[in-house]
């Protein structure tokens, strides 16, 4: 037995060898699955030996749970070792392109890999201090059960996975119903237990770095939900949430149980209210002395008032901006303005005039000598995260600060209001509202009105792409370019493989994500229930006396931990340089910009005409405008229901999605996938409750269910909600898109799809995937080298879309509003100034494409013909 150790090991020390010599190697390292799983049965099948032989007693107990649980661990391996192998083989079929490995397979087999090495290296740890009088055997038994419990869930989720693959069409991610498949992956996320990954195992899939915050976090969520509707003030709140919290860091079981209550039953107002603790004052202000330090920081109230902005087409022609107006009326539009530097126009009265005060100590340098810059060429316009129901720009203050730093450019940040009390599509009207006002008030910002960079994270980055896609409705200028930061593209509950992650999500569970949302579209107005007050005398003592009667039962596992820090620190130093990116790791992400992938499609011209379906009839008449007298034209209405109207609409026509992005399988691909892929369960197909996994297996399942909602609105499926399911006409022509995801983000599949229908329409998109990283890294940018180093690969994103070199100015023109203007276009070759583009930017364009100039003298860019892709250096 020992040999078969000693062979096992060396198997995996080789692999991590030659994967630590390789580092700097072109092209992937792989290390062998079949040595990760050697490793595990080895590690598992001595200590269970070793074990069984224990005396009875107390340690005796322990030593059979350990028994118990290294059996089971084995028994989960070998039935996930084929998949496991099956998954490498064919996942690589999914992703965006060769040089970016990233989709929900390979995210679910990494995060498999990871739990089976953290279980292999806790093995080794028992191995080698067993026989110590400091060992404790209840704990380590309890550690080796919580991860037992993990691979069980897992298990589950690659057999759901295996049957996304067998429903879905080829390429695609998403099961596109929401009955089927998709219900039953809500059905049996509503009942498969979930509190392993909230203790114990928190976050074990993310980084090490990042562990220590998301288990402050977890318990931090478990105190407060402890304490939530039972105090009037948020003192009263902190100081029952600071006691309680004790008990929850010394038992990390009560910390999963609890956790697994709160996010499968706790409304969307708690959500709201957790949420926005970083909005009060003091940790504000605490977070506020460790950021940069910005000369500007003020909070704007812009009132609402109607102005007019110049017809893309024909700046002769005007466009009404109405202020937004759906379900709450008419009202101003909050916004943030930072600068690093203070700019001419930024201490102008008229700004001045519109500064709300929000308590605290005026943020803005002036003086009578104070420096004011001049404008900068460069703008960003920063719309939030927070799953449109919470936070605001103060959340978001810290990199918004260095971001404005780093590129010298003043970033106008948008406190859009919040569902559910100001659903669909309050948020968009008030974003696309601000986004029209910067542009008519540059002066007034610091900026000279250039360039502008639309940047948003999460929800923000859906805001981002579909403010660009109201301006081209409405014919206004089109941003120059839009970084998003893992959006959500997709508000649906399609199952994808990513979406399985968010059973073990810390921060994005299924049941918080549905809450969410659906307050976004209202269609659950999520009314809160009264909670009958508790003075805050009584709950200290309570929280006193539970806090001394856990004390004594987490002591020992306190105590333990102390002893074990040595350890664990080795591991995770282990995990994370050699386990993360372990068999079939995915190579790493080149730091240079990726170009922009432009596919041969049809790039017919669309006018204002043809979005009527999608549009008021304001915007259609550009052309019987320009030969009347009148010179505004209204495209904005001030009924509260406009964007109701527009997106209310019959769903596109299939022909004009190309969501199944490939038709024509390959008969040797196909094999493949049916080699991995499963049919649900023999005869259970049309059973009320059918079974989703084989015989023999059942997942872990918990004592309560979660409450979802398994229907969903149709307005969920507008294009201005789920851009992903906007039609190829509204997607043609949006300015250059780019989408920083996440490996291990339950939303990383809106971002690949959306990503690839970008390219199949023949729109610039560029895809960075981060490794290692949680949903809402940008918040956490502060609290470890990894997260700061993602937040920069955002802010070089923007950077592009300002040094990008200007176009010809009829390539800046919108291609839906190409031809709304009566003037006959001048013919003019501009293939030698677009030559000259792409020599000198490499990337803006596919190398090798050839610019042919059209009948109009417009340039459209093709990829290059066989010939020429074959003379494109490597």
């Amino acid at each position: 037995m020992a040999s078969a150790k000693k062979a096992g090991s060396a198997v995996l020390e080789k692999a991590v060898n030659r994967r630590r010599s390789s580092k700097h190697k072109e092209g992937p390292i792989v290390m062998d699955t079949k040595a990760v799983f050697t490793a595990l049965y080895d590690v598992c099948e001595e200590n269970a030996n070793f074990f069984s032989g224990a005396t009875k007693g107390q340690a005796g107990d322990a030593a059979q749970r350990l028994v118990d649980a290294m059996t089971t661990i084995q028994e989960h391996a070998r039935s996930l070792e084929p998949v496991i192998s099956g998954f490498a083989a064919i996942y690589h079929h999914f992703d965006f392109d060769p040089h970016i490995p990233a989709n929900g397979y390979r995210s679910l087999v990494k995060v498999v890999r990871c739990c089976l090495l953290h279980i292999i290296h806790k093995g080794r740890y028992i191995t080698s201090n067993r026989r110590s009088i400091f060992f404790r055997a209840s704990h380590n038994a309890a550690e080796m059960e919580a991860y037992c419990s993990a691979l069980c869930q897992l298990r589950a989720l690659l057999y759901l996975a295996q049957r996304l693959l067998h429903d879905n069409s080829h390429g695609n991610l998403f099961f596109q119903e929401e009955s089927g498949l998709s219900q039953s992956f809500l059905r049996e996320y509503a009942s498969m237990h979930k509190g392993c990954f909230y203790g114990r195992c928190v976050g074990f899939q993310f980084t090490p770095a990042i562990r220590p915050c998301l288990q402050s976090i977890a318990i931090s969520l478990v105190a407060f939900g402890d304490n939530y509707k039972k105090h009037q003030s948020g003192i009263g709140v902190a100081a029952s949430s600071f006691l309680t919290s004790g008990k929850y860091a010394i038992d990390p079981e009560l910390r999963g149980q609890e956790y697994e209550r709160i996010t499968q039953n706790l409304d969307v107002h708690f959500w709201k209210t957790f949420w926005n603790v970083t909005e009060t004052e003091f940790l504000s202000s605490l977070v506020s002395m460790t950021a940069t330090q910005v000369k500007v920081n003020r909070a704007l109230s812009v009132p609402p008032l109607p102005f007019d902005l110049p017809l893309v087409t024909d700046p002769t022609h005007m466009v009404t901006v109405s202020p937004p107006a759906a379900h709450i009326g008419p009202g101003p539009v909050h916004m943030r303005l930072i600068s690093y530097e203070l700019r001419e126009g930024q201490d102008s009265e008229k700004l001045l005039a519109l500064c709300r005060s929000e308590g605290g100590p005026i943020s803005l340098s002036l003086g009578l000598k104070t420096k004011r810059s001049p404008p900068s060429p460069w703008l960003v316009l920063h719309f939030h995260g927070g799953g449109f129901v919470a936070q605001t720009s103060k959340s978001h203050e810290p990199y918004l600060r260095s971001w404005s730093q780093d590129l010298n450019a003043p970033v106008l940040s948008v406190d859009y209001s919040l569902a559910p009390e100001a659903p669909f599509p309050r948020a968009l009207e008030e974003c696309f509202y601000a986004y029209c006002w910067a542009i008519k008030n540059h002066n007034l910002l610091g900026w000279t009105g250039e360039r502008v960079c639309l940047a948003g994270d999460s929800a923000g980055g859906n805001l981002c792409v579909t403010v660009s896609m109201r301006a081209a409705a409405h014919g206004v200028r089109m941003p120059d370019g839009i970084v998003a930061a893992y959006p959500a593209t997709l508000l649906t509950v399609y199952a994808s493989p990513s979406r399985l992650l968010s059973l073990m999500d810390p921060l994005l569970p299924l049941s918080v994500l549905a809450r969410c949302l659906s307050a976004y579209a209202g269609t659950d107005p999520q009314v809160e229930k009264q909670v009958e007050k508790v003075s805050t005398f009584s709950m200290v003592r309570r929280d006193t006396a539970l806090l001394l009667r856990d004390f004594k039962q987490g002591a020992s596992n306190w105590i333990h931990a102390l002893l074990d820090r040595g350890s664990a620190d080795s591991v995770r130093k282990s995990v994370s340089e050699v386990s993360l990116t372990s068999p079939h790791a995915d190579p790493p992400v080149s730091g240079k910009a990726s170009e922009y992938s432009l596919e041969k499609g049809s790039l017919k011209s669309q006018t204002c005409q043809d979005l009527g379906t999608h549009t008021n009839s304001g915007a259609s008449n550009v052309q019987k405008n320009a030969s009347q007298t009148a010179n505004h034209l209204s495209t904005t209405t001030v009924k509260h229901n406009s964007i109701l109207d527009i997106t209310l609409t019959p769903e596109s026509k299939p022909e004009d999605v190309s969501f199944f992005l490939c038709k024509d399988v390959d008969p040797s691909v196909s094999e493949s996938f049916s080699s991995v892929a499963i049919p649900p369960p023999v005869g259970e197909e049309d059973s009320e409750k059918p079974r989703e996994f084989p015989e023999g297996f059942e997942p872990l399942r918990s004592e309560q269910l979660a409450e979802m909602n398994m229907q969903s609105s149709p307005i969920v499926r507008n294009p201005y909600m789920s851009p992903l399911l906007a039609p190829d006409s509204m997607l043609r022509g949006l300015p250059p898109i780019h989408i920083v995801a996440c490996h291990l983000d339950p939303m990383l599949d809106d971002s690949v799809m959306f990503a690839k229908r970008l390219r199949n329409v023949g729109q610039p998109v560029t895809l960075c995937v981060v490794d290692d990283l949680p949903h809402g890294f940008l918040s956490l940018s502060q609290l470890s080298r990894e997260t700061r180093e993602a937040a920069n690969v955002c802010m070089e994103r923007i950077r592009d879309v300002f040094t990008m070199k200007d176009p010809p100015p009829e390539l800046r023109k919108h291609r839906k509003l190409e031809r709304t203007n009566q003037k006959p276009a001048t013919k003019r070759d501009h293939t030698p100034l677009l030559k000259e583009a792409v020599q000198k930017e490499e990337g803006l364009f596919v190398i090798g494409g050839a610019p042919v100039v059209n009948e109009e003298g417009l340039a459209d860019f093709y990829p290059p013909t066989k010939s020429e892709a074959e003379k494109i250096p490597a």
